[in-house]
Parts: structure tokens; sequence; C-alpha cells
């Protein structure tokens, strides 16, 4: 049975920092390219950053570079993303999903399994 379960969302100060985890299992982790998606009210979802199966490609979205960090230990089926120098316009619902194989793409139409959701929300 898959699951994948994102955690970490809160509400937060502008400026301040916050990291989402994203355990998954039921399918072999190591083999699947990760993406975290965020959607706001109103709009549609969007792929934040992804990861490739061995960790070595990732990819951000110009509205997050330099101020998020995508990670994943394979050894706990586990991927982070980490939230610096957080805007109000980042408030959303997280997603975590999961693909195999290629293309390597933050197109959230290519993602297989995906999560619930985990709500971040930057007010002061």
């Amino acid at each position: 049975q898959v699951q994948v379960v994102e955690s970490g969302g809160d509400l937060v100060q502008p400026g301040g920092s916050l990291r989402l985890s994203c355990a998954a299992s039921g399918f072999t982790f190591d083999y699947y390219v990760i993406g975290w998606f965020r959607q706001a009210p109103g709009k549609e979802r969007e792929g934040v950053s992804c990861i490739s199966s061995d960790g070595g490609t990732t990819y951000y979205a110009n509205s997050v570079s330099g101020r998020f960090t995508i990670s994943r230990d394979n050894a706990n089926n586990t991927v982070y993303l980490h939230m610096d120098s957080l805007k109000p316009e980042d408030t959303a619902v997280y997603y975590c999903a999961a693909k195999v194989g290629f293309p390597f793409t933050p197109d959230p139409g290519q993602y297989e399994y995906w999560g619930q959701g985990t709500q971040v929300t930057v007010s002061s």
C-alpha cells in the first residue's frame, strides 16, 4: 500500500523558516523522483522543487530559488524541504509527490503518488 505523508507545516512570521518532511512507503523509494508542490486558494498547483532519485539533481522554481533547499534520505524514505526567508506569498498547502524515472520535471501532471498536503501560512 502506497503512502506519502507530509508534515511540518505551520504558521510562521515573514522572514521565518520551516522544514517540511515527506515520508513515503509502499514503493521503491530510491527509484523515484520526488517533488514538492503548492497550491494557494484560487490558484493552480505549481511545482516548487524536485529532486532526482539519487539526490544529484535538483530543480527550484524561480520564486523560491535561493530560499528553499530540497534534500532526501533514501535510507529512511524521506524527503525534506527547508524553507528560509518565508514570504506571505509562500502561503499555500504544500504537497509531496513521487514519479518514477524520466523525465525529471516539475509538472504535477507527471507525478503518480501524492500526499494529502500540509498547510504553510506566512503571516504576522
